[in-house]
């Protein structure tokens, strides 16, 4: 979502109470149809990423940023904050993860650079860091989140020491002293017996981390609920259960059955299939 281009004839109802809006801007976007004009999409390298393994995907080459241009960019997201809180929304999430914009300079696999924004620790977290004080400065700490996920190498996207890439972050968020939660994906997860087994490696940046901590990444109601509980978390976010599941708060205060969800159709542009075709709980079997 652009939220650059918000309007004011698209201001929701003021019924309509919305919580959270994961602020992940057009240029994350890594093939060039989805680009404005069919331009190429932007990133802190011109390194293009290999054909995807299991889809074939091919995606297309990445124009490097100009220094000069990183500022705009930056600018670019603290309207977009701007915008969708007075499109009634109540805060952002940025989308510091997964191989999108911020992490593809943050990553040492993915910035190549040789200007103030790549090489060292510092300058490849800057971009990311001057993003996140430009919204903070927008619209107040206690309405901006992030997620970060230093440990995943998605879109070929991955740091040679994840652990000091998630401490340096961490540190960046607490010089905000209302930053309103940090949301980091666990390092690893395997399948054992039919059940997703979790490293839970997240215990030192929860530690030093000053605020609200989210843990994410392969988490079931019986595991989600005894890492609170432990003070493993303060959190937990759940992703591909709720593509599934969209009454999933309902189904685990009942203890009931989940829906499976079908990977495949996780990221496919039918408009029906594995978006709006899962069924919801019915109430009358559980009365």
């Amino acid at each position: 979502m652009n939220c650059t281009e918000y309007r004011d004839n698209f201001l929701p109802d003021p019924a309509i109470y919305l919580w959270l809006l994961i602020l992940c801007l057009a240029y994350t976007a890594n093939k060039a149809e989805f680009q404005p004009d069919g331009h190429a999409p932007i990133s802190s390298t011109d390194k293009q990423i290999p054909p995807d393994a299991e889809s074939g995907m091919v995606y297309s080459k990445p124009r490097r940023l100009h220094t000069d241009e990183v500022p705009l960019i930056v600018d670019d997201f603290r309207r977009a904050a701007r915008n969708v809180i007075e499109a009634g929304f109540d805060g952002v999430e940025i989308h510091g993860a997964h191989g999108f914009l911020l992490e593809q300079f943050m990553k040492d696999s993915s910035n190549d650079r040789t200007d103030r924004y790549g090489g060292s620790l510092e300058n490849r977290c800057r971009f990311a860091v001057e993003v996140i004080d430009a919204i903070v400065h927008e619209i107040g700490a206690d309405r901006v989140g992030i997620r970060l996920s230093p440990f995943t190498d998605y879109m070929d996207c991955f740091d040679s020491n994840p652990h000091v890439l998630g401490t340096y972050m961490v540190q960046q968020l607490n010089k905000h002293k209302e930053f309103l939660y940090c949301h980091m994906v666990e390092p690893h997860t395997t399948i054992v017996d039919g059940r997703m087994q979790i490293s839970h490696g997240l215990l030192p940046f929860r530690k030093a981390f000053n605020g609200t901590f989210i843990a994410a990444g392969g988490y079931d109601r019986e595991e989600g609920n005894k890492v609170v509980i432990d003070g493993y978390t303060d959190l937990v976010a759940y992703g591909r259960l709720f593509l599934a599941n969209p009454d999933l708060p309902k189904r685990f205060e009942l203890d009931v059955p989940l829906n499976k969800y079908d990977r495949s159709t996780f990221y496919t542009q039918d408009p029906v299939i594995g978006y709006t075709d899962y069924p919801f709980l019915d109430d009358s079997n559980t009365e």
